[in-house]
């Protein structure tokens, strides 16, 4: 039979060593504990941040007639007195050394130590389960607010719930203040969560502390010029994704923050435990005295004020209501958490140096919706192509003077000419036909559909092409130097002079090789950036034909239109009709060798006769300008950087 409980005496006793007394807010109260002098020396050794070890030792307490007294809520107090809850159910009872077996139940939640650690005492038949306090229900708060789909949630150290605006109210003001920081920073949790996103590319994450007993969570920021190393050493493996990582260089800038964020409790959590009325801000560990509101909303330190009291808390300070606020202040050379670096001074570049050197969040995420945006763009598109019910059509007959002409031209002929009116290489031969006067058939064919007719002439199934009787040929350049050496009508290639007729064809060789392609690759570049770069490019070129040309003009060789300017009409033509609508191409300067030029080619009768209306070469040249896939051989090979096809 076992012995009864023995009867802990209620005598004081000195009190327990400090690793012993709890680790828990409020447990202050045990400092006369009267078994504290009577514990095993080995629990000397215990770690105080033990869950079992903190509750065992925490139930070490004040006992009357022999029943425990253990406590309630630690916040419970009234005048710094503990509030207690009595229990009549014993917690322990003394075990003999040479007791017999305990029994089932009591065995079922025995802690079984080694002899000499817990030899006086052990739990019966209930565990010893960690109770809640308040810093446990702060820590483990939901978020107040909710995440914006916009935008993924980051954790680890770093900031969840972030908004993505793009243009928030005094955007720039408050861009310049995170930069500075010269002062310690309070906002609410709606601006951190607002504007710190458009500053989070100043400041590369560091490290984050965590505290047991205080209500908040400080997180440590450096300047991203401060610089960085290469890296890990680069892996022999080749299944490892290699990593993009450039080295910076080093110590550029000295400045750190810190950021202080502040659970939606800490304002209760200090009033329990600091008191009421008494403890200013100032007086607190680790918590900065939120100070006035300047003119752009953004509060700075200044005196402090009784963050316990109500009455005492100006109605614009961030955490007055018990909501989660942020504080951020600049740590280096200040002397905060008690030191100094001895590196004083703010950032040693501008904004505009941080902004270089990386992107904000903010910025980095209108990029990604813009790529997937154009990304899912281009996925319909493909999908479009595939369904032919879905293709977009375009116009295929040609309309206004060039619809004339084609029904001049529509009898039997020896030569047959395979054209698509909106094409500018079928347009160079259609000019040239109808300036040396040769009589041909115009037969409007599509080049998307192939018709077997064009690949007997073209196997490539590419226009212009032509048929001369049993014979054929294609390429533009190649059809007008064939019409030239039939001897027929008015020549277009000077007569009798070498040398001029070189120098033709060497510009043709320019406008070719060097004009069309620069107007394709301006035409088609989707980035704005880009295509300023692109248009000079186009500029460039065209100076020089214009530098060569006949210095009187208005043509490329005097007052007659000649092989070159044939060569160069339908993408002069396209100028008004399409770069300008698409890519705002502007006007040529009035009365200048370029704006007698384009004003002889557009009012040239053989050049006017083979122009359709404006619509038909804004609507074919859409795909062009949205450069949509499988537009043409030509559009993919400027793609590629390679030549014409």
């Amino acid at each position: 039979m076992d012995e009864p409980s023995a009867t802990i005496p209620s005598q004081p006793y000195p009190p327990p060593p400090r690793h012993l007394q709890s680790s828990f807010p409020g447990f202050h109260h045990h400092n006369h504990s009267p078994l504290a002098s009577q514990l095993d020396p080995s629990l000397q050794n215990l770690d105080h941040d033990d869950a079992f070890s903190s509750h065992f030792t925490g139930q070490l307490d004040d006992t009357d007639n022999g029943q425990l007294l253990h406590p309630g809520n630690p916040f419970g107090q009234r005048n710094n007195q503990p509030n207690f809850q009595e229990s009549n159910t014993p917690r322990f009872q003394e075990i003999r050394p040479n007791a017999g077996a305990v029994s089932q139940q009591s065995s079922k939640h025995a802690y079984h130590g080694q002899p000499g650690q817990f030899g006086v005492l052990m739990p019966l038949s209930q565990p010893l389960l960690p109770q809640p306090n308040a810093l446990d229900r702060i820590q483990h708060e939901d978020s107040m607010v909710q995440v914006p789909e916009s935008m993924s949630e980051k954790k680890e150290g770093h900031f969840s719930n972030m908004k993505s605006i793009p243009n928030p109210p005094d955007l720039d003001g408050w861009r310049e203040r995170l930069f500075h920081v010269n002062e310690t920073i309070t906002m609410t949790e709606d601006e951190f969560q607002t504007y710190f996103p458009h500053v989070d590319n100043i400041y590369s994450h560091r490290s984050t502390q965590k505290y047991k007993r205080k209500p908040f969570i400080s997180h440590y920021w450096d300047c991203r010029l401060k610089g960085r190393p290469p890296g890990t050493p680069k892996s022999d493996d080749p299944n490892k994704r290699k990593r993009k990582r450039n080295a910076r260089e080093r110590d550029l800038c000295d400045v750190k923050i810190k950021v202080t964020e502040y659970f939606p409790s800490a304002r209760t959590f200090m009033e329990h435990e600091f008191g009421h009325g008494t403890t200013s801000t100032s007086e607190v560990p680790g918590v900065f005295p939120p100070g006035e509101l300047l003119g752009s909303g953004i509060r700075t330190q200044s005196q402090p004020f009784d963050l316990t009291d109500p009455a005492g808390t100006p109605e614009y300070t961030p955490g007055s209501n018990g909501e989660r606020y942020f504080t951020i202040q600049r740590v280096n050379g200040n002397g905060a958490n008690g030191k100094s670096d001895g590196v004083a001074g703010p950032h040693k570049h501008t904004l505009e140096d941080s902004d270089r050197i990386k992107k904000n969040s903010i910025l980095r995420n209108l990029l990604k919706e813009e790529k997937e945006k154009k990304k899912g763009q281009t996925t319909q598109n493909q999908k479009t192509d595939k369904d032919p019910s879905q293709q977009k059509t375009y116009p295929k007959k040609a309309t206004g003077s060039a619809l004339n002409t084609v029904k001049r031209h529509a009898k039997e002929e020896d030569i047959k000419f395979y054209a698509g009116c909106f094409c500018p290489f079928v347009q160079r031969v259609w000019i040239a036909l109808e300036a040396k006067n040769i009589n041909y058939q115009y037969i409007e064919v599509d080049p998307y559909k192939k018709p077997e007719s064009l690949l007997e002439i073209n196997p490539r199934g590419l226009v212009p092409a032509l048929k001369h009787g049993d014979w054929s040929t294609h390429e533009s350049t190649v059809i007008m130097e064939y019409l030239e050496d039939l001897d027929q009508s008015e020549p277009l290639l000077p007569q009798g002079d070498p040398k001029a007729r070189a120098h033709s064809r060497l510009w043709t060789d320019h406008i070719n090789r060097n004009i069309i392609p620069a107007f394709y690759h301006f035409l088609q570049e989707q980035d704005s950036s880009k295509q300023v770069e692109k248009a000079s490019e186009f500029k460039d070129e065209l100076t020089k034909l214009i530098d060569a040309a006949d210095h009187d003009g208005p043509f490329f060789l005097g007052k007659d239109l000649s092989f070159v300017d044939i060569q160069i009409a339908p993408w002069i033509l396209r100028l008004r009709r399409v770069l300008k609508p698409y890519r705002g191409w502007p006007e040529p300067e009035a009365g200048s060798r370029w704006a007698r030029w384009i004003e002889a080619i557009e009012n040239e009768p053989d050049v006017k006769a083979t122009t359709s209306t404006d619509e038909l070469y804004l609507e074919n040249y859409e795909r062009y300008a949205e450069n949509r896939p499988n537009t043409s051989l030509l559009a993919k090979a400027v793609n590629s950087g390679r030549g014409l096809p």
